[in-house]
């Protein structure tokens, strides 16, 4: 088995994959997206692989490579189709909509002038978002129409991509922290509650990961959400409800683990790279 492995920054999760593929004799090739040349007429450095692991740090970049091999019928974890659709805060949302699954209302709209009214209508308080994001970046709760106006005002004066089209969710009254659990093909393999005493509850905005049991309506509500987006090695953002419903927030393509290992006592890379084994033994497993 030959795997290609792409990746442009060798973080712990991507040093944490290559080693156990090492471990397993599997004969893995590093592939940098910055340096890679990929020539439309010509295919055949690619088709040396039996499966292409993206790893990318860059979602345009992901996206772009991603699209090309599968054009080309070569097998890829994930798939162009799922990361089209998690790399993109509204089709994740109208993917999640579509498919019946419980998740917080979001308005889209493309002038500062029909957001403030967009945002009036949802009432306060409200997430402003970008589109395309991760990490927690360029989220901001507006709590009132006068901070609606100045960050509306702020995004139109920046005039980038990023800025020009405003997604509006609903906020969500949580008990300070959310939930986030990992789906590798069928299964839920565990998960984390992460807790902030700030709204956001990201670790990588200084959340603490702690392990949370995956109850049967947390595996059938992200296994539903994963089939949503296309399926394949994902990472289901929840938000629990005062009330205690369940929603889905977010799904993520290339998903950080490192935190959760731990906590969950799962070896999540090793789940992984299973799950890129058995879709070279069974390429149909791969939606």
């Amino acid at each position: 088995m030959r795997i290609g492995f792409l990746c442009s920054v060798v973080r712990r999760e991507e040093k944490l994959l290559l080693e156990i593929m090492r471990e397993r004799n599997l004969d893995v090739v590093q592939i940098d997206p910055r340096t890679a040349i990929f020539e439309l007429n010509d295919r055949s450095y690619w088709d040396q692989f039996d499966v292409v692991v993206e790893r990318c740090v860059s979602h345009s970049q992901a996206l772009t490579i991603l699209d090309i091999l599968n054009a080309w019928g070569i097998n890829t974890v994930n798939t162009a189709a799922t990361a089209v659709i998690c790399g993109d805060k509204i089709k994740t949302s109208q993917a999640l909509e579509n498919a019946g699954i419980p998740t917080p209302r979001v308005s889209v709209a493309f002038t500062a002038e029909s957001a403030l009214q967009a945002i009036d209508q949802m009432g306060y308080p409200v997430v402003l978002k970008p589109a395309v994001g991760s990490w927690g970046r360029l989220l901001a709760k507006i709590n009132d129409r006068e901070a609606a106006e100045a960050v509306l005002e702020h995004k139109t004066t920046l005039g980038t991509y990023q800025h020009s089209i405003f997604y509006i969710q609903e906020y969500i009254q949580k008990p300070g922290r959310d939930i986030r659990a990992f789906v590798v093909g069928d299964e839920t393999i565990a998960a984390i509650t992460r807790s902030s005493e700030h709204w956001i509850t990201n670790t990588a905005k200084g959340g603490t990961a702690e392990n949370y049991p995956v109850t049967p309506e947390v595996n059938e509500m992200c296994l539903a959400a994963a089939r949503a987006v296309g399926g394949g090695i994902l990472a289901i953002d929840l938000f629990e409800t005062m009330e205690g419903d369940l929603l889905v927030n977010e799904v993520n393509y290339t998903m950080e683990f490192k935190n959760s290992i731990e906590p969950t006592g799962v070896n999540i890379p090793a789940r992984m790279v299973d799950y890129v084994m058995q879709t070279v033994m069974e390429p149909k497993a791969v939606l």
